[in-house]
């Protein structure tokens, strides 16, 4: 059985839907404990089928039973607990997805979990529904998004300069490009996120660290050169980020304690 598994939408939906990932103790006898997952800059909608799965984040304990989650931005690691006969499906949403529905504020909503009415969510899914049958759902609702919103809007440019900017960009610069106020853009990416554009090009910048040290021999790896590839003023700077959101230095890092992307 593989624990942890992932899956692509197509690559229209991918615009606005990053991929699905299980986890998946469906027909384990025993509680899988002490598992971590990092945060990745994305908003995730978990659906919860058998038991229950406990989380930890950095504000409270989630006890998540059978249904619909929406899980927030997370700013540090996350523990979580799967009990047995339990399978997570979770759709991961692209940080600007949720802004193409201005009803929602998310301002104060970071490092959060609420359990959600399916009846709420733009297009219908089953909590039993298997991965192929979810996959086509999806696809097919986020590509007709894709062709009704065929201009991105303002926090999709965002991170859409934020993304292809070799260099470490600063508000400023994301203002300049796109002709408008740092002020504004700063309460509409927070108001849509929960989190500050700053705030949201480090957890970039963390995660694109953590991926390298993982896709690497970390016995050969000098966290100089990654701390410099990716950016951080030096190799301190690098090790203080780095235990902000783990909690660990890099060098004691073990990537088998975490569920961590697949190589694509």
């Amino acid at each position: 059985m593989n624990l942890y598994s992932e899956h692509y939408v197509s690559q229209k939906a991918e615009r606005f839907v990053n991929k699905i990932w299980c986890l998946d103790n469906s027909i384990g006898e025993s509680l899988i404990e002490n598992k971590l997952v990092l945060p990745n800059g994305c908003f995730n909608l978990a659906i919860v089928n058998g038991n229950a799965i406990e989380v930890h984040t950095s504000k409270k304990k989630y006890e998540m039973n059978k249904g619909i989650y929406f899980c927030s931005q997370m700013t540090n690691k996350v523990l979580v607990n799967i009990e047995p006969k339990t399978t997570i499906t979770i759709i991961q949403l692209q940080a600007w997805t949720i802004s193409l529905f201005p009803d929602y504020d998310l301002s104060d909503f970071t490092d959060s979990i609420i359990k959600i009415n399916p009846s709420e969510l733009p297009f219908k899914i089953q909590i039993e529904s298997d991965i192929e049958t979810l996959l086509h759902t999806i696809n097919l609702y986020f590509e007709k998004l894709a062709a009704l919103h065929s201009d991105q809007n303002t926090i999709e440019k965002i991170c859409e300069i934020i993304k292809i900017k070799e260099e470490e960009i600063s508000v400023s610069e994301i203002s300049t490009a796109l002709n408008s106020s740092q002020r504004l853009l700063q309460i509409k990416f927070k108001t849509a996120t929960g989190l500050t554009i700053k705030k949201y090009i480090q957890i970039l910048k963390f995660r694109k660290s953590v991926d390298q040290m993982v896709n690497s021999d970390l016995e050969k790896l000098k966290l100089t050169d990654v701390a410099l590839y990716n950016k951080y003023f030096d190799q301190s700077h690098f090790i203080k980020k780095f235990k902000d959101v783990t909690k660990t230095t890099p060098k004691m890092f073990n990537p088998d304690s975490y569920f961590l992307s697949q190589k694509r």
